[in-house]
């Protein structure tokens, strides 16, 4: 009798469940807040303690293979729940599963299915871009040869000369940097990918580039994709549903020309105004503030 085996590549799915990536069930995350300028009159000034609901009692469910989009405006709970899902951070109350597995029992396993592309990448940025992706192909067990190959093959395709990838990450420009940061999760094909912001800060054929590889890695893979971005025309290009998050909360989840329909639009920026009563450049405008 042969054996099913749970691997980082092919994780071992209840058949119910085959074909479940993501289930998140009533999932609230709150955090303490100092508000400061309030006064105690006293030795001691003190800032005001709130409690805030940074993800508050949601719910959904990314299919497998399926890109699915997070928008939202500034504060509005995105990146907390890229966090939770990352098992950065654990929730207060609710459910999260990975590919059935619980991200609080089972963080480890559900760490190793994971790769994220943040907008803040980090890396040895003494070491050229080659080296970065060739210390990376090693911690995730591939031949040194192959790892190799398979980086040089992923930097061409992103659009990366040879030379670039022999240069320190330091001279190279923060767009650059963000093709190498995809590079490097993409290079050793994981089953789930956070895309937190992937092409902020590339020049428009690089994002170009990403986008299409992106599109490729989901037609020659077994992947399934999280994407956050501040560009409209991404998110409608990639995502097979996009998740509208304010407040901590969904308020809408549908494919692109489903929203659209639902406000009665052919614009997502116009979709995202009338949801968030925020128009998008300046949902952007609180996020540069923010930074």
């Amino acid at each position: 009798m042969t054996q099913t085996v749970s691997t980082p590549e092919h994780p071992v799915l209840r058949q119910a469940d085959e074909d479940v990536a993501i289930h998140c069930q009533h999932v609230s995350k709150r955090f303490v807040e100092t508000v400061e300028g309030s006064r105690r009159w006293s030795n001691w000034f003190r800032g005001e303690r709130r409690m805030i609901k940074a993800v508050n009692d949601v719910s959904f469910t990314v299919r497998r293979g399926e890109i699915f989009g997070l928008l939202g405006p500034n504060g509005s709970g995105k990146s907390t729940l890229i966090r939770l899902l990352s098992t950065l951070l654990f929730p207060d109350s609710g459910t999260l599963t990975v590919f059935g597995k619980d991200v609080v029992h089972h963080q480890h396993e559900v760490r190793r299915w994971i790769n994220r592309v943040s907008v803040e990448a980090s890396f040895f940025k003494k070491l050229s871009a080659m080296e970065n992706l060739r210390y990376a192909a090693r911690l995730y067990g591939l031949p040194v040869k192959e790892g190799e190959k398979r980086a040089m093959q992923i930097l061409r395709r992103l659009g990366i000369r040879e030379n670039k990838a022999h240069t320190p990450l330091e001279n190279l420009s923060r767009g650059m940097q963000q093709k190498v940061a995809i590079a490097r999760a993409l290079m050793t094909s994981p089953v789930l990918v956070l895309l937190d912001e992937p092409t902020t800060g590339l020049d428009p054929k690089s994002k170009r580039d990403v986008q299409a590889y992106i599109k490729e890695v989901m037609q020659t893979h077994d992947a399934t994709m999280i994407l956050t971005t501040h560009d409209m025309e991404e998110a409608e290009s990639l995502c097979d549903r996009i998740a509208i998050i304010d407040q901590g909360r969904i308020i809408a989840l549908d494919t692109p020309d489903g929203l659209k329909r639902l406000v009665g639009t052919d614009s997502m920026e116009t979709v995202f105004f009338e949801l968030t009563g925020k128009d998008w450049e300046e949902a952007l405008a609180d996020e540069d503030m923010d930074a």
